[in-house]
């Protein structure tokens, strides 16, 4: 099997989180513990902070994937018809949506609202 330069940086990264994730569920509760506080659903503080980078972060990818397809489709259209930039520019900026919902997500786990 022949990895390219993107799936070794794929497998790089879900490595480091696995690394992360495993740590913080098998981390020794005394050196903690007064940094220690549950929520009422009974995470952590480091489960909450993984929890909120992955929503932030899934929003970007999900971002930067829509718009990949949308953008080299808009601009073959804008070089054909100059006066649909409008149409385009809005159907490029609607994927923003899932940062932005990432982000909420992420401050509403790391202040506790859920």
């Amino acid at each position: 099997m022949v990895l390219n330069k993107r799936s070794k940086l794929s497998l790089i990264i879900i490595m480091a989180g696995l690394t992360i994730g495993l740590s913080t569920f098998f981390t020794t509760h005394s050196a903690f513990a007064a940094d220690q506080t549950s929520t009422s659903s009974g995470l952590t503080k480091p489960l909450l902070a993984i929890a909120a980078a992955i929503a932030i972060a899934g929003g970007l990818i999900g971002t930067g994937n829509a718009q990949q397809g949308i953008g080299a489709a808009g601009m073959g259209i804008i070089a054909e018809k100059p006066e649909k930039f409008g149409p385009v520019l809005f159907f490029f900026v609607i994927p923003e949506t899932l940062w932005i919902i990432g982000f909420v997500l992420g401050i509403i786990l790391l202040l506790g609202i859920l």
